[in-house]
């Protein structure tokens, strides 16, 4: 098992998980993963991952989470698309611990992510691998196998979840987090105000009568006290003219003139924007259209050039390959008919040699023509030797015993081609004369500069003479001790 750690490259980068089960730190291979480590950096960093759910759990395989919608559906990268899966090849599915990015397929990493509660070699090269359970938080994280799930492995009841994350070594100095605003959704609804008049009912009370008749007095007071004018107040009044300043004809149809002109007014300014607005969307529609069609023109007639380009082209093609195959075909015919005078002037002069000699070329040229390679020339060289053995051993062999004493005339001499095609020295034994000279050494002959002799220790002369020569040399130191004592 330490070998498995010991594979594994160093880690740069750690974050903390605070959940329902416990504290879960994680170090991060941000060198070996660069974008799943951002990714996860810059999300704990926002707060991404706050009371989200772990929505997927499987005993001793993998507790997965990261999806703020809680269903395995949702969750959004940090930069703002998915992005591709980043594999290396120290990091693979071999234990437990592991942290790793879910995905629907290939190169489609958002949010989610997973921890392994097991050896899971069915994920390599499909997962991205990013980081690890670290320290005695790894017990926390193993009791996700003691959660009960359903049939399709979600949590039954109080789901675990991440209540913060807490970035302790950021990797990366260049992430900024996002100001990012989730969105609450109001269960309350507006209620409609109702338009009906309230009422007042006295008749419920012990003094309705009484009051009934104020609120009676009350409603007369308030409709004879109406706002009068300075002439109705002022009416003696000799400063005051008598005769209004503009008569009621006129003053209603100025009136008309005015809500008339404040709705033309309006009417007028909406409509100007509206038509404003319709124009600049008629003229860009037109002046796309306008551009797509010239676009459209112009590519067809390209199409045009271009296909009557491509059609000359093929023809000089069709053309120049043409003359290169009929070039290649008349290189043939002259390099066959020079073959063919060659072999006919090698056949002439062939004709002038011994019939032995032509048997040979003959087989020379066949097996040049054959190329015979591989396991085929070896079964064709084994045959030839097969049937010159059986040629051989057909022979009838002469013992040189029996023809020792015959005296052997000298055939008559015959041309070479009768010798080449003759079996007959299969028949014979090969046996050389003994033409070696024994010669006696002489005693008295002198030995030249140029000879040497030999002398092999090991011989019993050889032991004996040393033996000899040394015994007189013996006698002599002796006597010679003898004097000096």
């Amino acid at each position: 098992m330490s070998s498995l750690y010991i594979n594994e490259p160093l880690t740069n980068g750690k974050v903390l998980l605070v959940t329902t089960l416990g504290d879960i730190d994680v170090e991060l291979w941000s060198k070996e993963a660069p974008l799943a480590c951002r990714n996860f950096v810059q999300l704990c960093l926002e707060g991404y991952y706050n009371d989200t759910i772990f929505h997927r759990i499987i005993k001793d395989f993998v507790a997965q989470g990261g999806d703020p919608s809680g269903t395995g559906q949702g969750g959004e990268s940090a930069f703002g698309k998915t992005f591709k899966d980043e594999f290396h090849q120290r990091l693979r599915f071999v234990r437990r611990g592991l942290v790793a990015m879910a995905n629907g397929g290939p190169n489609d990493n958002g949010s989610q992510f997973f921890f392994t509660l097991g050896r899971s070699d069915e994920l390599n090269k499909k997962n991205t691998i990013f980081g690890k359970v670290t320290g005695n938080t790894v017990f926390n994280m193993i009791r996700f196998n003691e959660i009960l799930t359903d049939k399709d492995d979600r949590p039954i009841g109080d789901a675990p979840k991440i209540i913060k994350t807490e970035v302790l070594s950021n990797p990366f100095d260049d992430i900024v987090p996002r100001d990012i605003k989730k969105k609450v959704k109001s269960e309350k609804q507006s209620k409609p105000k109702s338009q009906s008049k309230a009422t007042k009912d006295f008749s419920l009370l012990s003094f309705g009568e009484e009051a009934n008749e104020d609120e009676e007095e009350i409603t007369r007071a308030s409709s004879s006290m109406k706002i009068k004018s300075s002439h109705d107040v002022l009416m003696d009044d000799p400063k005051l003219s008598t005769q209004p300043a503009i008569e009621d004809h006129e003053l209603e149809e100025n009136r008309r003139k005015d809500e008339g002109a404040g709705a033309e007014g309006d009417d007028t300014v909406e409509d100007k924007e509206f038509d404003a607005e319709m124009a600049d969307k008629v003229r860009d529609k037109l002046k796309r259209s306008a551009e797509g069609k010239e676009a459209q023109q112009k590519d067809s007639i390209e199409d045009v050039f271009s296909y009557n380009r491509s059609k000359k082209r093929k023809r000089a093609l069709q053309k120049e390959s043409a003359l290169l195959k009929k070039e290649m075909l008349e290189a043939k015919r002259r390099r066959e008919e020079e073959l063919r005078g060659k072999k006919e002037a090698a056949e002439t002069d062939r004709s002038l040699l011994p019939e032995a000699v032509q048997d040979f070329k003959a087989k020379q040229d066949y097996y040049r023509d054959v190329k015979l390679k591989g396991s085929v020339r070896e079964e064709a060289t084994m045959k030839l030797l097969a049937d010159f053995r059986a040629r051989v051993l057909s022979a009838k062999f002469k013992k040189a015993e029996d023809v020792e004493d015959v005296k052997i005339e000298q055939p008559p001499e015959q041309p070479a081609a009768a010798l080449a095609t003759s079996e007959d020295w299969m028949s014979h034994q090969l046996v050389f004369e003994d033409d070696r000279i024994v010669r006696a050494k002489d005693v008295n002959a002198t030995a030249s500069e140029d000879t040497f002799d030999i002398f092999d220790p090991r011989n019993p002369i050889n032991m004996r003479r040393r033996e000899e020569n040394a015994a007189p040399q013996k006698k002599k130191k002796t006597i010679t001790h003898n004097i000096a004592m």
